[in-house]
């Protein structure tokens, strides 16, 4: 059996035992058609999918799709890219031009309209097919260079809200590269160590049974330290939607670079994503997160919100010395209702509050709304979160135990 010239169209003439011909090539096409979207494939597969179908009837497209994606798909969430794929690769002549239409009149829909992110990635793994037209030969641009910055330079300072769509494709990248090492604290726990400060006398004693009773060496142990758990407290109303987007990316690598991160998005409703956003596809995360968040760019209630994570998950998620990061513009649609004894009794169960607040990004900034005076009293830290630099301030802030010393000791 062979395929014809178009790597669209899969021709099945029957009588021939084995693939040959321009299958094996098609088939290679396809395989880094897949890995263009994200699929872990590789070589073995490619070969994999090659002998399987020289097992199946090849003029039965549904074989066909059957034997492929059981060899060359490991994942349950990539099924949905590899169908769409097959379908597009194998079938329709069209599914280039329609992917890269599609990718283009994505920019204009609303969040409403958009394709799935499967469909999206497919989209720009077609498009990268199309060989690029030649750019003619130009003279290079003579710049002058005394007082320019470079562009990524300029991009660590930027504000997250003055981005265009390009800027925070790239803020992006830079944050999934950011990791958060909490200082590790001190636990009950003790493990054995030949280093150990401290003797372990019933170590001792059951190794003396070995030679009669007698003790011929000192066993020794050590504390188990290990980091405190991370609670993350987000805003997604609608004055912090922007932000909140970006920084999902953050703490979707936070959580999937760490254990003990609990993370919780509030508008008008308090919702734990913490299990959607373990997930190691963040826009699969992401995707999932919109289908059960739905005050997204809604009101803000903090207030009610704080007070429900207090009275539903504190004693569950604050043991342990937990930090909490509280991100949030402080601006309540409900004024200061019980803003203050929430946010106290949340400072009192856990050992570090810091509050992170994009409207810091301004240099005038004076806390004048109630909802930030009546918060500000009892967190730890003020801090910004509106670009690049801030993040890593705060990565480098959370790692340093000095400065968790000094914030116990201003509470």
């Amino acid at each position: 059996m062979i395929l014809d010239h178009d790597p669209t169209r899969l021709m099945a003439p029957a009588g021939v035992p084995a693939p040959s011909g321009h299958l094996a090539d098609n088939l290679l096409a396809f395989t880094r058609l897949l890995r263009r979207t994200g699929l872990p494939l590789g070589p073995g597969e490619a070969i994999a999918g090659l002998e399987a179908l020289t097992e199946i009837d090849i003029a039965d497209r549904r074989q066909v799709h059957a034997a492929l994606r059981a060899v060359m798909v490991h994942r349950r969430e990539h099924f949905e890219i590899f169908d769409q794929a097959f379908q597009l690769f194998w079938r329709d002549p069209e599914a280039a031009a329609h992917a890269a239409a599609m990718a283009l009149m994505e920019a204009n829909k609303t969040p409403q309209e958009k394709a799935p992110p499967a469909s999206r990635r497919l989209a720009e793994a077609m498009q990268a097919d199309k060989p690029k037209p030649p750019k003619p030969v130009e003279e290079p641009p003579q710049h002058e260079m005394t007082f320019s910055v470079s562009e990524r330079e300029r991009l660590q300072s930027m504000d997250f809200e003055a981005m265009s769509a390009a800027q925070i494709a790239e803020a992006k990248r830079e944050i999934r590269r950011l990791t958060l090492p909490l200082d590790e604290q001190r636990t009950r726990r003790f493990r054995p160590d030949p280093l150990g400060p401290m003797a372990d006398l019933r170590a001792t004693v059951r190794q003396s049974l070995r030679s009669g009773g007698e003790i011929l060496e000192l066993s020794r142990r050590r504390r188990v330290t290990r980091p405190p758990p991370l609670v993350v407290l987000c805003d997604i109303s609608g004055s912090m939607a922007r932000y909140a987007q970006i920084l999902l990316h953050f703490l979707h690598a936070v959580a999937n670079d760490r254990d003990r991160v609990h993370t919780f998005l509030f508008g008008t409703r308090l919702t734990n994503i913490t299990r959607q956003l373990r997930h190691r596809d963040p826009e699969v995360a992401f995707e999932t997160i919109a289908h059960i968040v739905p005050d997204w760019s809604g009101g803000t209630r903090i207030g009610e919100s704080l007070a429900l994570f207090n009275r539903l998950w504190s004693r569950r998620v604050l043991g342990q010395g937990a930090v909490v990061l509280l991100i949030t513009d402080g601006l309540d649609r409900e004024g200061a209702a019980g803003l203050a004894e929430a946010t106290e009794r949340l400072r009192g169960s856990c050992r570090r509050l810091i509050w992170l607040n994009p409207l810091l990004r301004f240099e005038g900034f004076q806390p004048k709304s109630q909802g930030i005076r009546a918060m500000l009293p009892h967190v730890d830290e003020f801090r910004p979160v509106h670009s690049l630099n801030s993040l890593r301030e705060l990565v480098a802030t959370l790692s340093d135990r000095r400065a968790a010393h000094r914030g116990r000791m201003a509470a």
